[in-house]
């Protein structure tokens, strides 16, 4: 894990002592709210529906031990006893009050930790495979990169005021967990014909009321030239980004609006000018930053005791067989720690939870923790041996759930329950799906099956993304949901399509378990995932489930 030097020190530091002005300044009325807005974006503070919001960074999703105390520390003397854990993986509390806000960015910087660059039309926190540097499948572990990018990046003077806001995602793998298409920058680790390594970059994804699939602008980039492409890049954006209208100035539209080939040509030619520029320096940089992510020592010890519980105990077993996903070493498993608990809040953490997630990465899980972009927080290496005590711990405070990738693993944005951009409400659909899904018992039958819910067309809540998609919207001062389905979020990214009219806030179950009862009774055979079957059949069957015979028509 990266720690600060003096610079980053130093630097954070200035940034609170500026915003503890700016902030006593608001409080006596020398700001309006209009003035204090720029100032507190550049600090992560948002005004949301009942009170401010502020996004605390977690840079690629990593934290340890010491960092989850301090924001178990914070939910308990600064709010009221929980986090949010977001789709960017960072960590939101939602009742800060505006006095105390610098004082928690002074408990932030203990742990080398900020707000900085998590709202405003810059980039915001660079995210990676939850699962970097324990993966089977991994390539190379690309927190290295992503913290290159992370530094270049943060009060890059060419790139504080950008059309609109900006998001990169990088992953290691083969497989993309970190949904790299949908970002405006995606880049995938690949090895060229020579063995080298190097990246796939993908430019001009993004969700929100335009969804775009990102087009691949370069297949293979040497992992040398990645700062100044990168640079390259936003550089173009810069210029060419529309300022007149804040719907068309994500750099997906001037994509769309300047062809993938007038892009690309700018940006190579923009790459050469800039390249030498580097010197060196970014080269040095990685290699600093390289020795902070060493692989821990892993043990080789018995497993025994993690087969005998399996035997013994089925609710443990069941828990592994969803919870746990193969590491690298033989010896150990990822284990992912479900925040989706039926009847909670997606996202949500209590500080007592935070702690004891806190205890068992120090304890069991060689100081590392992750957030992943699907509201859940991971022990990336836990030996095999200490499973059946981390799952016992886990049980204790309600974060045994084992549903991971299943129905009520639901990705869901915090809606009008808090948001001010909202329309209507995610957090209780979402619990709502979860209740029914539990009274039916019919989970572990339905398999893999990924529900996404946003409260507003901004898609906080990758509803674009999920095989079974729900968009809550106003409809003439009525929340109506919308479904649609067949999207991915994987390497094979494709949005989901709309099935046809939105339903009723008390419709909207029902229509979701018709969904899978049509599934159940279609599929081949219980191997058959929800995807894999719509994919097979199509649309058709699932809207006649929806709507009814006769009416799928007109639900078109």
């Amino acid at each position: 894990m990266y720690r600060y030097n003096d610079f980053d020190n130093a630097f954070v530091r200035e940034r609170i002592r500026q915003f503890r002005a700016q902030v006593q300044r608001r409080i006596v009325g020398n700001l309006t709210e209009d003035e204090f807005k720029p100032l507190r974006l550049m600090n992560g503070l948002y005004l949301q529906l009942h009170a401010y919001m502020l996004r605390v960074a977690i840079p690629y999703g990593t934290l340890n031990a010491q960092k989850m105390r301090q924001l178990a520390l914070i939910a308990t003397r600064w709010d009221k006893g929980y986090g949010h854990f977001t789709t960017r993986q960072n960590i939101q509390y939602n009742w800060p009050k505006l006095s105390d806000v610098p004082d928690i960015l002074e408990d932030l910087a203990v742990v080398q930790m900020h707000a900085i660059q998590t709202s405003g039309n810059t980039i915001r926190n660079v995210t990676a495979d939850h699962f970097a540097g324990a993966a089977a499948d991994e390539i190379e572990d690309p927190r290295p990169y992503a913290e290159l990018i992370r530094q270049w990046s943060t009060d890059h003077p060419e790139f504080q005021f950008l059309p609109r806001k900006f998001k990169i995602a990088v992953t290691g793998s083969p497989h993309d967990r970190a949904v790299t298409r949908a970002h405006d920058i995606g880049l995938r680790m690949v090895r060229n014909g020579a063995g080298e390594t190097g990246f796939e970059v993908i430019i001009g994804g993004g969700l929100g009321r335009t969804p775009i699939m990102g087009k691949v602008l370069r297949g293979f980039l040497p992992a040398r030239d990645l700062l100044p492409y990168l640079e390259a890049i936003v550089s173009v954006y810069n210029l060419l980004g529309r300022r007149d209208n804040k719907y068309k100035a994500r750099i997906k539209i001037t994509v769309r609006e300047h062809g993938i080939e007038a892009i690309r040509q700018r940006v190579e030619t923009d790459f050469v000018l800039r390249r030498n520029s580097f010197a060196g320096a970014d080269q040095a940089l990685l290699n600093d930053i390289q020795n902070s992510f060493r692989p821990p020592v892993f043990i080789d010890a018995p497993v025994n005791s993690f087969d005998v519980a399996r035997k013994n105990d089925p609710d443990f077993d069941m828990w592994v067989k969803t919870n746990l996903t193969g590491h690298k070493h033989p010896g150990y498993a990822i284990v992912t720690i479900s925040l989706k608990t039926p009847g909670g809040t997606p996202g949500d953490a209590t500080a007592q939870q935070m702690q004891v997630m806190a205890e068992l990465a120090e304890r069991n899980g060689h100081d590392e923790l992750r957030v992943s972009h699907e509201q859940n927080i991971i022990l990336p290496h836990i030996h095999k041996s200490h499973v059946p005590d981390v799952y016992n711990a886990l049980h204790a405070v309600g974060l045994a759930t084992a549903n991971i990738g299943l129905v009520s693993d639901i990705i869901a944005c915090p809606g009008m329950d808090y948001c001010a951009l909202a329309t209507a409400r995610s957090i209780p659909i979402a619990q709502e799906i979860a209740a029914r899904i539990n009274e039916l018992k019919l989970e572990r039958d339905i398999g893999p099956l990924k529900i996404k819910i946003s409260g507003c067309i901004n898609a906080c809540g990758h509803h674009h993304l999920g095989h079974i998609g729900i968009l809550g919207l106003d409809r003439a001062g009525v929340e109506n949901y919308q479904i649609t389905l067949g999207g991915e979020a994987t390497e094979n990214a494709q949005l989901g399509e709309r099935a046809g009219p939105g339903f009723a806030a008390r419709e909207i179950v029902p229509a979701i378990e018709r969904l899978i009862h049509a599934y159940l009774a279609r599929r081949k055979n219980p191997s058959e995932t929800f995807l894999e079957t719509y994919r097979r059949l199509g649309l058709e069957p699932f809207k006649v489930a929806l709507y009814g015979e006769g009416r799928t028509r007109h639900a078109a």
